[in-house]
């Protein structure tokens, strides 16, 4: 009785099994005379019976053959993702494979036939939709959080310059951050390419797109710390991060900034640059005139750009000073408290005037030469005026008062106290 239920099972297991190859079968013969329409479809029904199944579960769902139906999915894909013929399903349906649990064979069947090289040409594309781009670097990022070796993989098939690329000339917002996102796993637990992203993220700083730049800065603050060391070459692109008219790249930058204080191979550097940012080249403070403008059409001017940079500099310079003493006297070193008088004079930006004003303030405060230095070039009256009231300062001055600080001559050599 035992073995005639035995055999019975055996018998019912056989033909599910049969009938489960009948219709892999059937759907493999569809896919390879069917139409585009007809592939489509057989995409979507795929895509929406397969969401979230292991490896195991794929494979039994193709009675032991999903690597067959996978290695015509990636066929169609390289010769088709040129033109975008039904790419957004295909690349929901690979992401289906790549993701899989226990699905390992699937990534090293799909990385076989150039799957990496093929997922980085179409976040290249010009003509590829964001959605593509978007559903091309999830897809990376499934290959990329398999493990060290395949972020190497990743990173050797130049997927750091195609990101950082994809980053910067984006235009939508999901596609930056699966970018950023990618970029960030790439640095971490691979030492092999870690100096590279951040040398990439640095190459973001200066690209024309506010958000990547807000991104870029973000960014090398988490990776900074990973490769220990500054390179000098952020130096200059941060800095004319602070021309920006978006508050919120300007503020990632200070903050980016001020974790840069840490490091020695940059710190005087910057701490010189933003010094020298108070005294705008005199070129650079010239409006050029827009001659096709319509007179008759209102508009608002904005500032220019060097003025911005100048004020966003006062404004650094004065948190750097409060966060560290030491800071304070290196700035005061390399005539800071000159260069902040004179930027209190520029009466063609209110910001500057404030932010310098603010900033200086605490100087004299804090150290008593920097006091008695300040009284004299400004004369008691001036002086006692821009002590009882710094940030309003710039509304109550005249234009005596403005050549008075642009004028000034103060050098401070070298600093005797300082009261805490």
């Amino acid at each position: 009785m035992a073995v005639k239920e035995d055999n019975d099972k055996k018998a019912k297991m056989s033909a599910k099994q049969q009938t489960a190859i009948s219709k892999v079968m059937t759907l493999l013969q569809e896919w390879d005379k069917g139409s585009k329409s007809m592939r489509r479809k057989i995409l979507v029904d795929f895509i929406a019976q397969n969401q979230n199944k292991t490896g195991p579960e794929l494979e039994q769902e193709f009675a032991q053959a999903a690597s067959l139906f996978l290695t015509r999915l990636t066929a169609w894909l390289r010769l088709t993702y040129m033109i975008g013929t039904s790419l957004t399903e295909q690349l929901q349906a690979i992401a289906i494979f790549l993701s899989a649990s226990s699905g390992h064979k699937f990534m090293a069947e799909f990385l076989e036939v150039g799957g990496v090289l093929t997922m980085l040409e179409i976040i290249g594309l010009k003509q590829a939709k964001e959605e593509d781009k978007s559903e091309a670097l999830r897809n990376l990022h499934y290959i990329a959080n398999a493990g060290r070796k395949y972020k190497e993989l990743v990173c050797e098939s130049y997927g750091i310059r195609a990101i950082a690329e994809c980053l910067a000339k984006s235009k939508s917002e999901e596609t930056q951050d699966a970018c950023r996102n990618l970029l960030l796993m790439l640095a971490q637990g691979n030492p092999k390419f870690e100096v590279q992203v951040y040398k990439g993220l640095i190459a973001l700083l200066p690209c024309s797109s506010p958000k990547a730049q807000q991104m870029a800065a973000q960014s090398l603050r988490v990776v900074q710390p990973i490769v220990k060391t500054a390179n000098t070459s952020i130096c200059d692109p941060l800095l004319n991060l602070l021309k920006t008219l978006h508050l919120e790249v300007q503020f990632e930058a200070i903050e980016l900034l001020k974790e840069l204080m840490d490091y020695n191979e940059v710190q005087d550097q910057l701490l010189t640059g933003l010094v020298g940012l108070l005294r705008p080249a005199k070129e650079d403070m010239i409006q050029k005139p827009d001659l096709l403008d319509d007179a008759d059409v209102p508009k608002m001017n904005a500032p220019l750009p060097v003025f911005v940079q100048q004020a966003a500099a006062a404004k650094t310079i004065g948190i750097l000073a409060r966060e560290s003493n030491d800071l304070a006297e290196k700035l005061i070193q390399k005539r800071v408290v000159h260069n902040l008088m004179y930027a209190m004079g520029n009466m063609d930006y209110a910001d500057s005037q404030r932010q310098s004003s603010i900033s200086l303030e605490y100087m004299c405060r804090t150290f008593p030469i920097v006091d008695d230095h300040v009284r004299d070039a400004m004369g008691e009256n001036f002086y006692d005026l821009f002590m009882s009231n710094p940030e309003t300062l710039y509304l109550n001055m005249n234009h005596i008062q403005s050549d008075v600080l642009i004028s000034n001559k103060l050098n401070i050599p070298k600093l005797v106290d300082r009261v805490d």
